[in-house]
């Protein structure tokens, strides 16, 4: 995948100042950036995330999914180390936009899991890939990685995208009553590694 880097620029935070790196897709014109703070280009592994966009948990406190709490969480993780990456991939709802994920939603209001949601309006249930992740990566002369994420698929995906992971970070926040279940058929269904389960989901 051919991805053009645009303009990089400062972003303060309440975690601390990152340097923002904005990248477009040749073929698609899909934008995504890169969140950056300290030297990661010294050939040490980099704490990173890789976080696929999530409106309604990112930016509208969404207690559905974990996703919000985990960007937070990640950005403090790097804020911490003084040192990483945080990648925010424009690859809304696994793939399939934010007015499917609304009427997966719909769905999942009536009983359906996330997987059989998605299912049901003809998806697949993780339609996202992470082929512009190692052009990023090389842009910010980053070899290797430690991953954030409890998605195996993920590391596969990946690794198999040419990315150097040499550990995998787990990043377990923000379970509630409200996403319980979602959680559950994460781990059961997508084979998530998380510790806790709830074996009786509200």
């Amino acid at each position: 995948m051919q991805i053009n880097y645009i303009a990089s620029c400062s972003l303060p935070t309440p975690y601390g100042v990152f340097t923002m790196h904005g990248f477009e897709e040749a073929e698609t014109g899909k934008e995504h950036i890169a969140l950056s703070m300290g030297d990661v280009a010294n050939g040490e592994p980099v704490l990173l995330r890789a976080h696929s966009e999530c409106l309604t948990g990112d930016a509208l406190y969404s207690m559905r999914c974990d996703c919000g709490y985990q960007l937070e969480e990640a950005l403090r993780a790097v804020s911490e180390a003084g040192r990483g990456v945080v990648l925010y991939l424009r690859q809304e709802g696994r793939g399939i936009g934010l007015i499917n994920k609304i009427r997966a939603y719909n769905l999942q209001d009536q009983g359906a899991d996330t997987v059989e949601a998605n299912e049901q309006l003809g998806f697949g249930a993780d339609l996202r890939e992470y082929g512009m992740c190692q052009p990023m990566l090389e842009h910010l002369n980053i070899s290797s990685i430690r991953l954030m994420t409890n998605n195996p698929r993920k590391v596969k995906a990946l690794s198999e995208a040419g990315v150097a992971i040499t550990e995998r970070v787990s990043i377990e926040v923000g379970r509630n009553p409200h996403n319980n279940g979602y959680l559950n058929t994460k781990a059961s269904k997508l084979g998530h590694f998380l510790s806790h389960q709830d074996d009786n989901p509200e």
